[in-house]
């Protein structure tokens, strides 16, 4: 990869030759057809924000019509689903990292309006669910797979860049062990209205729980939750303060102390976080927009006050909790699981030695950790 220099900045050919790459393989482009890849990098002539969002939706949008027309004329059902999700895809990585402008913003409910037609076709059905939460509603999507009679349920999330809409690879891999799944957004994400920063943001999963243990048709006393990325860390803090209402916890490549620290955050937002598609100062852009915040600066200010340790949780009760991570993560330090291990009940843990972010590995199939996973809540669970 080409010295990126102090800013963090990707040129637009380091990005376009990372478009190729990634098209439908890796993160976020990993429902991206290489063809359509070969058309963005073609048109992009510059990284303005706008003009992203502008020419991934003109690809999107071509998808839409086509599926318009399939279902108008009474065509192939497979057919139809495949152009909704591609429409989808190709609109959700206009908003890419986030919705941070009019023309993300604009590309984000494209993206919303083509998954929820593409979600008509989805096995198992899903259910787009408006739970109660401080006199309005949240949104989730809930899926039952088939044949299970109130089957337990997991909650799982992204972190900045990857909401709900973006879990339905991990969605199937926990219905093949006979779990349900419920998907929101996190605080500062998505159609969360709650911002990350704000105290106590946990609450709104919390209310996803209160809703899901009012549910006849899956089973609330057994509730799991898998937060990944940025939106870990409400994993980990959900196992300390929901200790008696889940059963299990994930926290994969989510920050918990060390990683909300001046010391880790500088370089990481300016430098180092190499995986991301943009570069790090991309991921600062998308980091800064979920806490609220516009500078570094303002980002390293207040990032501490987010420590689990500072906070005063991690030595009292604990659901069993799974910590995932690469050993050379440069977005979230591997550190930060070591520090659940030296604190309150014993934990779970898989690092990945040759892992980036996340644990994502060179030559390592896509789902093989979201599998590992999958299978850990389900044996906790399912107990």
């Amino acid at each position: 990869m080409a010295d990126q220099g102090m800013s963090g900045e990707r040129t637009l050919a380091q990005v376009k030759a990372e478009i190729l790459r990634r098209a439908g393989k890796n993160n976020p482009l990993e429902h991206i057809r290489p063809e359509d890849a070969r058309a963005v990098a073609a048109a992009l002539n510059s990284l303005d924000r706008d003009h992203w969002a502008e020419v991934w939706c003109d690809i999107g949008l071509r998808y839409e019509v086509q599926g318009d027309a399939l279902l108008q004329q009474g065509g192939d059902v497979q057919a139809i689903a495949e152009a909704y999700y591609l429409a989808y895809s190709n609109c959700r990585t206009g908003r890419y990292p986030v919705a941070s402008t009019p023309g993300k913003q604009e590309a984000y409910r494209h993206s919303l309006r083509n998954f929820h037609k593409a979600a008509q076709y989805f096995d198992p059905p899903l259910q787009i669910v408006e739970f109660a939460f401080e006199g309005g509603t949240l949104t989730g999507y809930l899926q039952i797979p088939r044949d299970c009679i109130r089957p337990p349920v997991v909650i799982h999330w992204g972190g900045v860049d990857g909401w709900k809409e973006d879990r339905q690879r991990n969605s199937h891999i926990l219905h093949s062990h006979g779990l349900a799944t419920f998907t929101v957004d996190m605080p500062g994400a998505g159609e969360n209205p709650v911002g990350y920063m704000e105290p106590t943001a946990e609450r709104t999963f919390s209310a996803a729980i209160d809703h899901l243990q009012q549910r006849s048709d899956v089973d609330g006393t057994r509730i799991g939750v898998w937060g990944g990325s940025f939106g870990g860390y409400w994993a980990a803090k959900l196992a300390h303060v929901e200790a008696r209402r889940i059963r299990a916890a994930v926290t994969q490549g989510g920050n918990v102390h060390h990683g909300f620290q001046r010391a880790w955050l500088e370089p990481a937002l300016t430098r180092t976080a190499s995986t991301y598609l943009l570069g790090p100062a991309s991921l600062l852009d998308a980091r800064s927009w979920a806490l609220g915040v516009r500078t570094l600066e303002e980002v390293l200010d207040m990032a501490h006050r987010l420590s689990l340790k500072d906070q005063g949780l991690l030595d009292g009760p604990c659901a069993p909790l799974l910590a995932v991570n690469g050993k050379l993560d440069d977005q979230a330090p591997v550190e930060d699981v070591y520090i659940l291990l030296e604190h309150g009940s014993a934990k779970t843990v898989r690092i990945y030695p040759d892992g980036g972010h996340m644990g994502r590995t060179p030559g390592m199939k896509e789902d093989a950790i979201a599998a590992l996973i999958a299978q850990w809540l389900g044996e906790q669970i399912l107990r």
